[in-house]
């Protein structure tokens, strides 16, 4: 007779059973929609009884995360829906926005500076382009030609344009010069070039690096490009006004929905960019879910100072006006003091941010356009949970959409519930509903922790771990990759949950709470090790910026001759002088465990970043706490004797590494 603890036991090991919680999830959508016939909430309802019966969710949990994950289960009900007939019709973004533009031919769909563009100024000038390009006869399907041009309305057009006739658009870093664009040009195999005027000084050099690289120049509508040319190059301002402004002539293969449409480059804040592919099902996906779960209308005017080649403006935002029929007000450059009185003057209710855009709003000095401004909604990522509120108070912002995601992944997260701090949230009573995971990872060298029968490790809550999206053959989770096959496999995890599955690894350190909210901690090769203990650096990065004020601050660690793990070094934008430090080594006590205390201390006059505003820490982190490579910038360290900071000199510098002060 089986005692009662056996009885606990194997009711334990029922509930975290995989086949049956999804036995459980099955029964209730059955009885709650087939069977019974009734509304879908009730269904939610009935998984949320049986998830604590089955799998010990507590009574608070489940009344606090039930509004939550009904609301949520309509909008991806309604986000796959629209997936789907994107799909099933065979749709491409540019006949979507073809249809768009039919409908309200002069509405504005861009506004630039003095330019206001119309949908059927969009649509003709991309069909100038598709004409242009294809009577040439130089390009095939399926061939790549780069866009090298800061941000405005023909940016869109032109790739809106090459995609009509097959070609694939390569979105290139404006800021990049020399081996870097030749880097990314031979990486896509780009067969030629469109430069923008603002640009046309690299020209001459592309021309004589890539010989076979066709170059083509492009002033701004009604502004044609009046400089010498350089030799060898295409003025497309001569051209393209004389192509018709009808729609091309529609070829068979580009009926298919995963035809490439543009590549994306990632940031390349861990290494050289990659090619990220973007298809037109990504495209779709990815513009319909913001507007779809944050709620865009097409009556919104979104302000965009974001470049454009990358996937937060080049989709999230254009990707309004080309499939949901909404206006963007497009910026060439980001400027902090202009944003609120651009938002004002094109009367703005919706705004996109990224990086530290937020914490250089914070930073300017308040002025009547705080407020004076009707944006409802900011939507973007990389906004800091310390200032969050602080932000929301000053501008009267209601809602901040902050999200997460990779341009190339399938692990999107999107937090819709203004909960501050949070990426996003995963359903606690219907996990599967949406697969993505946090698994643990080593610290030090990334590696998926496994099981004793090969499985990863999922995390519980509180618990810190990777974040991994299953991967499917088609639909929203579907693994594009990029175009160098090596780097993709990199990116693909195998036997995670089950034997033969496949997961996208973000390469992202994510906690989330008992109420299923995600948090971001950290990249993975960004925690190292000291004193035995794993160290967070965005947590030390906000420990600082909570003590220092609205300045930028990188931490990394570093080695130290004779120690094990690398110590903490803090770099703060600033002038030292104005730090009180015996205040910050007391604010970091209270704050921090000992071993998560920098180390080190550098002011620096300003942080290098990519071009979407994300901070780049490699050179701080070649040159460490060296005061001869950090010149002039000044140097403290915390001095073990008195625990307290000191100015690190060479006399110090040489001391320390020669284990004269010892760690």
């Amino acid at each position: 007779m089986a005692t009662q603890s056996d009885k606990m036991a194997e009711m334990k090991s029922w509930k975290n059973h995989p086949a049956i919680e999804k036995c459980v999830l099955t029964l209730c959508l059955v009885l709650g929609a087939v069977v019974l016939k009734i509304h879908l909430i009730y269904a939610v309802i009935l998984s949320a009884i049986l998830n604590i019966a089955f799998r010990g969710l507590t009574l608070d949990v489940v009344v606090k995360t039930l509004p939550r994950d009904t609301w949520a289960v309509f909008r991806l009900i309604k986000l796959k829906y629209g997936m789907w007939r994107f799909t099933s019709s065979r749709s491409t973004v540019s006949s979507r926005f073809g249809t768009v533009a039919r409908r309200h031919p002069q509405k504005h769909a861009f506004l630039y500076e003095d330019q206001l563009w119309t949908f059927r100024d969009v649509e003709c000038y991309s069909n100038q382009v598709a004409h242009y390009f294809s009577a040439i006869g130089e390009f095939a399907i399926g061939e790549t030609i780069a866009l090298y041009l800061t941000s405005r309305p023909e940016y869109v057009a032109l790739w809106l344009g090459l995609s009509k006739i097959g070609c694939i658009s390569s979105l290139l870093n404006s800021q990049l010069r020399s081996d870097p664009l030749v880097h990314s040009l031979n990486c896509c195999h780009a067969k030629a070039i469109i430069i923008g005027e603002e640009l046309v000084d690299v020209a001459a050099e592309l021309r004589s690096r890539l010989p076979s690289l066709q170059v083509f120049v492009l002033g701004q509508r009604g502004r044609p490009f009046r400089g010498a040319l350089p030799a060898g190059t295409i003025s497309l301002d001569a051209v393209l006004p004389e192509m018709p402004v009808e729609p091309p002539k529609r070829k068979v293969s580009m009926t298919k929905k995963d035809d490439r449409l543009f590549y994306i480059f990632t940031s390349g804040t861990t290494g050289l960019p990659k090619a990220a592919i973007i298809t037109n099902a990504r495209f779709f996906y990815m513009a319909f879910g913001i507007s779809s779960l944050l709620d865009v209308l097409p009556k919104d005017i979104i302000y965009c100072p974001l470049p454009l080649y990358h996937t937060a403006g080049g989709i999230l935002g254009v990707g309004q006006v080309l499939l949901n029929g909404s206006t963007v007000a497009l910026r060439n450059k980001f400027s902090a003091s202009q944003f609120w009185l651009d938002c004002a003057k094109h009367r703005c209710t919706v705004a996109q941010y990224i990086g530290e855009i937020c914490r250089y709003l914070l930073v300017q000095k308040p002025t009547p356009a705080d407020r004076n401004h009707s944006v409802r909604m900011m939507y973007g990522n990389g906004l800091k949970a310390e200032i969050w509120k602080q932000f929301q108070d000053r501008f009267g912002v209601a809602q901040m959409g902050e999200f997460y995601g990779a341009t190339e992944g399938n692990a999107s997260l999107i937090n819709t519930h203004n909960k501050i701090g949070a990426v996003g949230f995963v359903s606690m009573l219907c996990p599967r509903a949406y697969p993505v995971k946090l698994i643990r990872v080593d610290p030090v060298s990334n590696d998926v922790l496994r099981d004793k029968h090969g499985m990863a490790i999922q995390c519980k809550p509180g618990e810190a771990g990777e974040l991994v999206g299953k991967i499917s053959a088609s639909g929203i989770h579907k693994f594009d990759g990029y175009c160098n096959g090596d780097a993709t496999k990199k990116k693909i995890a195998h036997d995670v949950i089950s034997k033969g599955d496949s997961f996208f690894l973000t390469g992202d350190i994510l906690v989330m709470d008992e109420y299923g909210f995600m948090y971001f901690k950290d990249r993975t090769g960004d925690t190292f090790r000291w004193r035995g203990e794993n160290v967070s650096t965005s947590e030390v990065e906000a420990a600082v910026s909570r003590s220092v004020g609205l300045e930028a601050v990188i931490v990394f660690g570093v080695t130290i001759p004779g120690c094990e793990g690398r110590a903490g070094m803090a770099c703060v934008t600033g002038d030292s002088r104005k730090v009180d430090l015996q205040r910050l080594n007391s604010d970091l006590k209270r704050s921090l465990p000992a071993y998560a205390r920098p180390i080190f201390l550098r002011f620096i006059s300003k942080v290098d970043e990519t071009g979407t505003f994300k901070l780049i820490k490699h050179r701080l982190q070649t040159q460490g706490f060296n005061p001869r490579a950090a010149h002039p910038d000044k140097l403290f360290y915390l001095d073990p004797k008195i625990g307290e900071y000191q100015p690190l000199d060479e006399d110090v510098f040489a001391n320390i590494s020669s284990r004269a002060i010892p760690f």
